[in-house]
């Protein structure tokens, strides 16, 4: 056996002793928080901590890029999150990043200027995508740290991994630069999505919120599925206008629209002019925020745990 090899064996094992101190240290950890009372929201130093203590024991690749979702879903899981997350591509004009609205939910800090990869605002803030999982592959969903909620895995779930991504912008323009009813599609808040189905022969799907729906690739057969019109949307599926439910073949990208912030799979990339890779995207789990929305803060909009998505995977609808 080689010395790399050797070191790499070790690593991946954890003796009585190191996992001892590690929970004594957890404990410690845990008691001194307390003294403190409760933490807000946008203090995430307890559950770093805790996520850094998963993976001291497990000390994987993946564990130690991503310690929030080792802490969330195990190591196992956190490599097909990472390895499924888009490469985001953005509408000339549009200067909106997706941001971590724990540290900021204005545009003043979450817009970014210039062209080509961008995956830091203007204030220094990260690109950040918020994860929710459902594990559908026992033909009952997993249960995660924080989700406390009830899934459905019932009929065509059962067998899949969903894998939802999660975008949220200061602020939504759907109307920006129309004259008079420009101001009527503004609003606070705004959370979109790019979600992942994996099915039992690992083949994989995607779709992307768009406004009342989700599709694939944007065009006029989905006005339907955006006006959430279910005879329209249905109609246009059934004679192969448009995919089903939004859902086709998984290539890796998410093309958002500029103001609305509405996404699709597919699109004509000479209008995007802006992109950010899925290596420098921030993943944070969202159960645990869900588990805690009594200390969240309150939206314009509802946020996903509170969509019928967040339950029910194969939804139609965003709202």
């Amino acid at each position: 056996m080689s010395e790399h090899s050797r070191f790499r064996g070790e690593r991946g094992q954890a003796s009585p002793e190191w996992v001892g101190l590690i929970l004594l240290v957890a404990l410690l950890v845990s008691g001194a928080l307390a003294g403190l009372g409760p933490l807000p929201l946008g203090v995430s130093l307890a559950r770093a901590i805790g996520a850094r203590l998963v993976c001291a024991v497990d000390l994987s690749d993946s564990c130690e890029r991503d310690p929030e979702l080792a802490a969330a879903y195990g190591a196992d899981l956190v490599q097909a999150v990472r390895d499924h997350a888009p490469m985001i591509f953005y509408e000339y004009g549009m200067r909106a990043l997706p941001i971590d609205f724990r540290a900021c939910r204005s545009a003043t800090c979450g817009d970014a200027g210039g062209e080509g990869r961008v995956w830091r605002t203007d204030g220094g803030g990260p690109a950040t995508t918020f994860v929710h999982v459902i594990d559908c592959r026992a033909g009952e969903p997993a249960a995660f740290a924080g989700a406390n909620r009830p899934t459905d895995c019932s009929g065509s779930r059962a067998g899949n991994l969903y894998i939802q991504y999660w975008l949220y912008y200061a602020e939504s323009a759907t109307l920006r630069g129309i004259p008079v009813v420009g101001a009527k599609g503004y609003h606070l808040d705004d959370w979109e999505s790019y979600q992942v189905r994996v099915g039992p022969d690992g083949d994989s799907d995607a779709r992307a919120s768009s406004h009342n729906g989700y599709n694939y690739q944007r065009g006029v057969q989905d006005w339907g599925s955006d006006a959430g019109i279910g005879i329209v949307r249905n109609a246009t599926e059934l004679v192969g206008l448009r995919n089903h439910n939004g859902w086709g073949p998984e290539i890796g990208f998410l093309f958002v629209s500029g103001g609305s912030h509405a996404g699709s799979v597919q699109a004509f990339l000479p209008n995007y002019s802006r992109l950010t890779p899925p290596r420098h995207l921030d993943l944070v789990p969202l159960e645990p925020v869900a588990a805690g929305e009594q200390a969240a803060p309150q939206f314009a909009i509802p946020p996903p745990w509170r969509k019928q998505v967040w339950r029910d995977p194969e939804a139609a609808g965003t709202g």
